[in-house]
C-alpha cells in the first residue's frame, strides 16, 4: 500500500511531455523555492492590504470595503490555505512522485502569481463611502405641529445651543416631529452624520452603546469594561465629525460621560436632541427645553377626519358623536390616529356611541390614576 500513492501520482503525470516531466524531476528544488517565495510575497501583500483597509475604514467613519477588495482578500486567504496543503504534500512526498510534485508546485505558483498581479491598487483606495449621513426614517404627516417643529429646527441651527430637550405627554407627537427633523437634517446636509437611537423605559447602557455604534457602521467590543467601552464610543463619535445625535424616549437623566457621548458644544458643532415625557429630564441634562402641546380641537378634528374615511366625513348623523370622540382623544395625535383607524368606514351610530363610552371610561381611569 505504501507505493499506491506514488504510482497514482505518476499516472496523473503521464499526460505531461517527457521533456517537461524530466524538468519537473530535475528542478524540483527550484520549483519549491519559487513556490515559497511567491507564497510569502502573496501573504505579505494580503496582510498589507488588510491593514490598510482597516485603517481606511476608521478614517473617516462610515466607509465600507470595495467589493473587489473584499473578494480578493477572501480568495487569497483560500489560496494561502491551499498552498499550505501543497507544501505539506511535497514535504511528505516520496522520490517516485518527485516530478508530479514538481508539476503541482509549479501550477500552484502560477496561480498565486495571478492573484498577486490582480492585487487591488492601494493608491486608488480600498474603501468607499458607505450610506450618506444616514437613512430617512418612515413617518406620518404632521398636523398642527409646524410651530414646534420650526422652533426645534431654529435652535438646532444656532451655534450657542448644543443640547435640546423635547418633552410632552405620551402620544403627543414628539417622536413624529423628531423623525421629520431627522429627515430634514439629512436633506439639508447640515451634519456629517445624523444618528437616531431609541432608548425606552428599560434603559440599558450596553445596548445604547451598541445601537449608537451600529448606527455609525461600527461595532463595540463585547469584552471591554465600561470605561473602555465609553472611550471607544467617544472616539467613534468624534471621528464621525460634526454630528447630530437624537435620543428618542428618554425616561430619566443619563450620563453622557458614562455612555461615551462627547459633550456637545459650539466649538465642536455636535448636537444632542432628546425626547422625553419628563420635563425635569431636559432640565437636569442642561437642555434647551421645548414643550410639545396637544393639538387644538380644530387641529384634532382635521387629523381625525383625514384618517377615518370620506364616507364618514359626509355622514351628518354620526358627526355629533364623532366630535365627542375626538374631544375624548385629548388632542393626542397617536390616540386620534389609532381610534380613527378602528372606526374607518364604520357607519353604525351604535358602534360610535360605544367607542365614545369606552374612551370616556379610559380618560376617567387615567384621571383617577394620577
Amino acid at each position: 500500500m505504501e507505493y499506491v500513492e506514488p504510482v497514482v501520482g505518476i499516472a496523473n503525470c503521464l499526460g505531461t511531455p517527457v521533456c517537461k516531466y524530466l524538468q519537473y524531476h530535475r528542478k524540483m528544488n527550484d520549483y519549491v523555492r519559487n513556490f515559497k517565495r511567491m507564497r510569502d510575497e502573496l501573504n505579505c501583500k494580503m496582510e498589507d492590504i488588510d491593514l490598510q483597509l482597516k485603517a481606511e475604514l476608521l478614517r473617516p467613519l462610515g466607509k465600507i470595503p470595495k467589493k473587489g477588495v473584499e473578494n480578493w482578500l477572501k480568495d487569497v486567504k483560500e489560496m494561502i490555505r491551499e498552498a499550505q496543503v501543497v507544501e505539506n504534500k511535497v514535504r511528505n512526498g516520496r522520490y517516485l512522485c518527485r516530478a508530479c510534485n514538481g508539476k503541482l508546485v509549479d501550477e500552484k505558483t502560477r496561480e498565486m502569481k495571478e492573484f498577486l498581479d490582480k492585487a487591488p491598487n492601494a493608491s486608488e483606495g480600498l474603501a468607499m463611502d458607505g450610506p450618506s449621513a444616514g437613512l430617512p426614517l418612515p413617518t406620518s404627516e404632521l398636523v398642527g405641529e409646524e410651530a414646534v417643529r420650526n422652533e426645534i429646527w431654529a435652535y438646532l441651527m444656532q451655534e450657542e445651543v448644543s443640547k435640546i430637550g423635547v418633552w410632552g405627554m405620551g402620544g403627543v407627537g414628539k417622536t413624529t416631529i423628531m423623525k421629520h427633523i431627522h429627515n430634514d437634517l439629512l436633506k439639508e446636509q447640515r451634519f456629517e452624520r445624523v444618528v437616531w437611537v431609541t432608548i425606552s423605559k428599560e434603559f440599558n447602557i450596553v445596548k445604547l452603546q451598541n445601537d449608537i455604534a451600529s448606527a455609525l457602521n461600527g461595532k463595540m467590543p463585547e469584552e471591554a469594561n465600561k470605561v473602555r467601552r465609553a472611550a471607544i464610543l467617544s472616539e467613534m463619535l468624534k471621528r464621525a465629525g460634526k454630528h447630530a445625535l437624537i435620543l428618542d424616549d428618554v425616561w430619566s437623566e443619563v450620563s453622557l460621560e458614562e455612555i461615551g457621548i462627547p459633550k456637545p458644544s459650539s466649538s465642536n458643532g455636535y448636537k444632542l436632541v432628546l425626547t422625553t415625557r419628563v420635563e425635569q429630564v431636559c432640565k437636569s441634562m442642561g437642555c434647551k427645553v421645548i414643550k410639545v402641546k396637544p393639538l387644538s380641537e380644530e387641529e384634532a378634528l382635521i387629523l381625525f377626519l383625514s384618517e377615518v374615511g370620506p364616507n364618514i366625513v359626509q355622514n351628518q348623523t354620526i358627526m355629533p358623536t364623532l366630535k365627542l370622540v375626538v374631544k375624548e382623544c385629548a388632542g393626542l395625535p397617536l390616540t386620534i390616529v389609532v381610534i380613527a383607524a378602528t372606526l374607518r368606514g364604520e357607519d353604525d351610530p351604535l358602534i360610535w356611541k360605544n367607542t365614545l363610552g369606552i374612551e370616556r371610561e379610559n380618560r376617567e381611569s387615567e384621571r383617577r390614576g394620577r
